[in-house]
């Protein structure tokens, strides 16, 4: 069994920064990939970032490239997303996620776990 928490949300003034973490617990935990995904209110879920786990390789989405980072602890099974330059629509409720296998890195589907999520809002 494997659970992923975040953490590290909170409210910040737009250009203002935050580091969400998500910590993964269980006996073994090997994925292939771990990714971010926010959903606002009113809004489907949107693909942030992704990381491979293995080798580090990374995908983000247009709207926070330059932005945002993510990044990861392997010895922690620690997944992380520094966020910069915060604008008000980065508003929304983030969630991590885990893929056991390949898969298409924006979708959905391609996740097997999901964290319960951290509420991230910016202020203009």
């Amino acid at each position: 069994q494997v659970l992923l928490v975040e953490s590290g949300g909170g409210l910040v003034q737009a250009g203002g920064s935050l580091r969400l973490s998500c910590a993964a617990s269980g006996r073994t935990f090997s994925p292939y990939a771990m990714g971010w995904f926010r959903q606002a209110p009113g809004k489907e879920r949107e693909f942030v970032a992704a990381i491979s786990w293995s080798g580090g390789t990374t995908n983000y989405a247009d709207s926070v490239k330059g932005r945002f980072t993510i990044s990861r602890d392997t010895a922690e099974r620690t997944v992380y997303l520094q966020m910069n330059s915060l604008k008000p629509e980065d508003t929304a409720v983030y969630h991590c996620a885990a893929a056991k296998t390949l898969g298409l890195w924006a979708s959905l589907t391609a996740y097997d776990y999901w964290g319960q999520g951290t509420q991230v809002t910016v202020s203009s």
